[in-house]
């Protein structure tokens, strides 16, 4: 398989070295010094291209890959909020191709399916309270991170006296904590704290005033995310449409 690479950072080199382990061709890497291989004949002939960089630029980046033909994968987070009516509609009317996911990490999925599992046992029991953390390095210029906003999506979807997400406190990298918002009864609070160079941790904790029950996911490296993409271009590179993790998980 032919793969472009859209954002040569950190999880850029590391989806290239997973990439090339598993047999495939790196013909294309264009980050923010070179953004004129969009238009190289080079990119318009990947089978897919592997999309991680800001929420400022990464629909942008789909439209160019759509604009060539190219299959894309996409794992910034950010913006799909805003464009996901334009994307759907592309998908089914247009004939373009993205596979999107918030989180391409094995374990975060299977942590998925434990949240929603216990969400549904908890919408029985009012007297338990939930409330999330989202721990990322410092770098991280969105909040709440991306999974953090799918977790709380599925949680709402399970407990009927919950119907809505908010930031609570952000902690910023220099230890400054701000509120941005006091949970109401009927809200889920998420916690943002930005240190270090943590890779991920997302805790869904549910409170009562006999005890607690939390549930962590605890990346160690980027290395689970990266093999997720890479996989996610591998499912992609032989089916159409708006793809997601759920598609992927199908088949294995």
């Amino acid at each position: 398989m032919k793969i472009a690479l859209i954002g040569y950072g950190k999880m850029g080199h590391m989806i290239e070295q997973i990439a090339l382990s598993r047999g495939h061709d790196v013909i294309c890497r264009i980050d923010v010094d070179n953004q004129g291989e969009f238009l190289s004949e080079a990119f318009r002939s990947a089978d897919v291209a592997i999309e991680f960089t800001a929420p400022t630029v990464a629909y942008g980046n789909v439209q160019r890959c759509f604009e060539a033909g190219v299959k894309v994968v996409s794992g910034s987070t950010g913006w799909m909020a805003a464009h996901a009516d334009d994307v759907r509609r592309q998908c089914s009317e247009e004939g373009q191709t993205l596979f999107w996911s918030s989180n391409f990490s094995v374990g975060v999925y299977i942590f998925g399916a434990v949240n929603r599992y216990l969400a549904r046992i908890m919408n029985r029991f009012p007297e338990y309270n939930a409330r999330m953390e989202e721990v990322h390095h410092i770098h991280k210029m969105d909040h709440p991170s991306g999974t953090a906003i799918t977790l709380a999506e599925q949680l709402l979807g399970e407990v009927d006296r919950k119907d809505s997400w908010v930031v609570g406190n952000l902690t910023q990298p220099d230890g400054t904590v701000v509120t941005e918002h006091t949970p109401a009864d009927n809200e889920l609070g998420i916690d943002c704290i930005r240190r270090g160079e943590v890779p991920g941790i997302h805790s869904l904790r549910w409170d009562s005033e006999a005890d607690s029950i939390t549930i962590t996911h605890d990346a160690h490296s980027r290395q689970g995310f990266a093999l997720g993409a890479v996989l996610a271009a591998e499912y992609t590179a032989c089916h159409s449409g708006l793809l997601t993790m759920d598609d992927l998980f199908s088949q294995l």
